[in-house]
């Protein structure tokens, strides 16, 4: 079983639980002293691994943690990165589909208001927003 605050990591026929500690923010960067120290770690009890393997690894890793932040969050984080990127029209699609799953997420409805104001569909946003404070 995989502690809550672990992700597992799958390596060939290696399974790793790396901490999410490991990474900081919605945007899961990596604490380089700890991916330093887990690598180290991971090297010592699997001589096998090649460093080449262990940054794989650390790869996946931030995927997996990107991805429960992602469904922690009803995909807010996500889209708040693809905003930042100006890249606002995916992250309307990106907030639909995430909608779609779970409407009553009052939270993800907002976002989504705040987006389609940020690419000028104004009208449309405001109504987002009367969706998402109807729910609460």
């Amino acid at each position: 079983m995989i502690p809550r605050d672990h992700v597992a990591v799958n390596h060939g026929k290696l399974t790793v639980n790396i901490p999410r500690s490991a990474f900081t923010g919605d945007n899961a960067v990596p604490d380089e002293a700890e991916i330093k120290r887990l690598g180290k770690m991971l090297m010592e009890r699997y001589p096998w691994l090649s460093e080449n393997a262990i940054d794989v690894i650390m790869h996946n890793a931030r995927k997996a943690v990107l991805e429960k932040i992602d469904e922690e969050t009803g995909g807010r984080a996500r889209a708040r990165l693809l905003m930042s990127e100006d890249r606002t029209d995916e992250a309307i699609a990106y907030l639909r589909r995430h909608l779609e799953a779970d409407p009553q997420n009052a939270d993800t409805w907002y976002l989504l208001g705040e987006a389609l104001c940020k690419a000028g569909r104004t009208e449309e946003g405001y109504a987002v927003f009367k969706r998402g404070r109807d729910l609460f």
